[in-house]
Parts: C-alpha cells; structure tokens; sequence
C-alpha cells in the first residue's frame, strides 16, 4: 500500500489508539509510545486482506500494552530507519491532565490494581465495547474466560473503596474451601458453596480426572452445577493445592517441581463460592499471571 496512505489512515485513528493506550498504561508518554509501535507494525505488515484497518490496529497496540504492563519495564523502540512514522506528540502536563480527566483519576488509581490480564478485558469490553472472542486472542484465553477476566475486573473496580479487604475475604473464603476438601468435611463444604455454584473443567483436567482415580482425584465432567455436587467431587480432595494469586485474585494452585500445572479459579460473592474453573491446558497455565502465597 502507498505510505502516505497508509499514515493517513493511521493518523484518522491516532486518538483512539491514544486513548486505549493511556486507559491500560496510566501514562500519556507511554501510551504514545505504544501508539508509535502499533504504527511501526502497521507499517511493516502486509494489510491487503484486512477489512477493519480500526480494529486491527485496536488489537495491535492492546497487545504491545499488554506486553508492556507485562515487563514492567522500559521498552526499548525498535528502529524507525525503514519508514518514517507519523510525527509522534510528547505528552506534557497539559496533555496527561486531559487524558486523566478523560478518564477519571479514581478509575485510573483502580484500574493500576488490576492484573494486566485482566485490565485489558476490562477495558476493551467495558471502556471500548470490543468482544470477547476478539479479546480473547490477546489475552490467550476462551471468550468464556475472557468474560471472567472483565467479570472480576468489573468487581474490583466497583468495589474500589476496599480492594485490600475483598483480596481478604476471598483469601478467607478459599482456605477455607481447601481446608475443607482436604479434611473431607462434607458440610463445611456446602456451607461454602453458593446453592447454584458452577464448575467447568477443561479438556486437560478432565482427561486427567478420569486418568487419576486411583490416586484420589475428584472425578470431573466439564461442567457441574448445585453446591451437593461440587462438594461431592472434592471432599476429601485437593490435597496438593496452594493458596495463590491467579490474575489479581485469589484462588489456588497445584505445582510439580517447582513448576505451576494447574489452576483452581475461584469466583466468590458474599462469603460462599458461586464459580470454579479448573484449568490444566498448558498454555493457559502459562499465560496466567499466579504469585503463589505463603501459608497463613
């Protein structure tokens, strides 16, 4: 495509991409750093079959944010000696006021608390109304994970006054449950579990359930609802689970070698678990941000 064209196209979108940018990055100067890199790749890559020249650089500069928040770090610029980007604008105070009041400060101070997973999702969808299934990609997640993503982003996020004591709460809550399935205390359990709870299993846990009865593994079908059939499953289980940070909330582990295998994903409202997903597929393994927690 002719360059002058292309930048053209670029600059139409330019304060969008800015404004994306800024709602995952908290600052003017690196968002429109992010913003010369998604120009960077726009211009190096072939776009002859894209239709939605919008949306495409949306999820280009979401995922050089992403790898920004990420790395927690600088990152470096890659050389601009083959094309000549647009003319970039510093950001000065007058500029960063105005984005902020764009914003808003309170959701930006929240917004920093948010795992970068999940503050992707949460403004892509609820700030940007991009779907799910084109945010799950950038995330490396189902659309039905993505939800939860912004699901628990939303919570935060309007819960805002007390994040710290909702960290507790939920800290609470999944001790709890995992003292009780590995004491096999049935009731306990089911005083824990919301009446409608629902569990979902992936493909890999499923496959490993079935595969593991006979050392104690709860056996699991992709999905399972009513608090007597979870607590079923797991009384007397989860003896190998850790306590840990999954995304910015807490839920739980399993390790082998020091290495992270699995994940126990809780979702809780009002004291009782009403969600749990159990994810063994390596590469959401991996893809997920998990801070393992010490041992109260």
């Amino acid at each position: 495509m002719n360059e002058e064209w292309l930048a053209g196209q670029f600059e139409t979108h330019r304060d969008h991409l800015r404004g994306v940018a800024y709602r995952m990055l908290g600052s003017a100067n690196d968002a429109e750093d992010a913003v010369q890199e998604s120009w960077l790749r726009l211009s190096r890559a072939d776009t002859s079959e894209v239709e939605n020249l919008g949306g495409w650089l949306t999820t280009v500069t979401a995922r050089v944010c992403l790898d920004m928040l990420r790395s927690r770090k600088s990152r470096r610029e890659d050389p601009m000696d083959e094309v000549q980007a647009p003319e970039a604008t510093v950001a000065g105070p007058e500029q960063e006021a105005l984005l902020a009041d764009s914003v808003g400060p309170a959701l930006l101070v929240v917004l920093e608390t948010l795992a970068p997973a999940e503050r992707l999702a949460f403004v892509l969808h609820d700030l940007f109304a991009v779907p799910f299934d084109e945010i799950a990609p950038i995330v490396g997640r189902t659309p039905a994970a993505t939800r939860q993503l912004a699901s628990r982003a939303r919570r935060r996020v309007q819960g805002a006054d007390h994040p710290e004591s909702d960290l507790n709460r939920q800290r609470r809550v999944v001790d709890a449950f995992l003292a009780a399935s590995r004491d096999g205390n049935f009731d306990a359990l089911l005083a824990l579990l919301d009446p409608e709870v629902e569990l979902r299993a992936d493909e890999v846990t499923v496959a490993a359930s079935i595969a593991n009865q006979d050392k104690g593994a709860p056996l699991l079908s992709a999905r399972m609802t009513g608090a007597r059939t979870v607590a079923t499953a797991f009384s007397g289980k989860a003896r190998g689970a850790l306590p840990a940070l999954i995304d910015g909330n807490v839920g739980a582990v399993w390790m082998y070698r020091g290495e992270v295998m699995g994940l126990f994903v809780f979702t809780v409202s009002e004291d009782r678990v009403v969600g749990l997903e159990l994810v063994n597929d390596r590469e959401r393994v991996a893809a997920a941000e998990v801070e393992v927690l010490p041992s109260r």
